[in-house]
């Protein structure tokens, strides 16, 4: 073998032991700079703490009206010292505060905005202003002169005249998808207040009675 050739083995040797020694090293380095970036997004995002209803980071993108709102866990009530509840009709937002804290978003339907005679404006079937939670609560209700019900609904005006509900059900009982659709996006209620299916329930089970509700818009 001339000295040429063996000079070629020997310098292909060391490239290869070269690349073996540092390969690693790279790839080490590579993981050590993907780990802040990796850690920042996987980092929580606070809770906007205003009172203006600010849009929750914990939202459920796409809006989903068989899921709840945001992707984390509902507030336990127990540990909440100043619990209430404001409704923004024209957001299509239901806010739970901790006094000025929000501390859970809710996708929701208001009613339909009309032309009101006497004003000339538009104006929700919604009542607007400061309500209360009533005792008058339950899983279900039909009501057959609007061929429209809903489950999982709690009273806050009128004991059983405006409700948080759920969206809209059929004669049958089964969801009305088109009006489910609406959910978080458009109003279309006749005056209730809509909601998904797992957050009004989280209403009817949890919202104490006396609850104060202040709706807007």
């Amino acid at each position: 073998m001339s000295k040429r050739a063996k000079y070629w083995i020997y310098g292909a040797f060391c490239l290869i032991v070269i690349v073996l020694a540092v390969t690693p090293q790279l790839r080490a380095h590579r993981q050590r700079a993907q780990q802040p970036r990796q850690a920042a997004a996987s980092r929580p995002v606070k809770r906007p703490n205003s009172m203006g209803g600010t849009e929750s980071h914990y939202l459920r993108k796409p809006i989903n009206w068989r899921k709840s709102s945001e992707m984390v866990p509902y507030p336990d009530v127990n540990k909440v010292r100043d619990l209430w509840v404001k409704v923004d009709l024209k957001k299509n937002r239901t806010y739970l505060y901790d006094g000025s804290k929000l501390i859970y978003t809710m996708y929701c339907t208001g009613g339909i905005y009309k032309k009101d005679p006497k004003t000339g404006r538009e104006k929700s079937a919604t009542p607007t202003g400061t309500f209360h939670v009533q005792q008058e609560r339950g899983d279900s209700f039909y009501n057959a002169k609007l061929q429209e019900g809903a489950n999982y609904y709690t009273s806050w005006l009128n004991h059983g005249e405006y409700l948080f509900h759920s969206v809209p059900t059929t004669a049958d009982g089964s969801y009305n998808i088109k009006e489910a659709a609406k959910l978080g996006k458009t109003q279309g209620s006749h005056g209730c207040i809509r909601l998904s299916v797992p957050d009004a329930r989280w209403m009817e089970q949890n919202l104490p009675v006396g609850t104060k509700v202040v709706i807007v818009g």
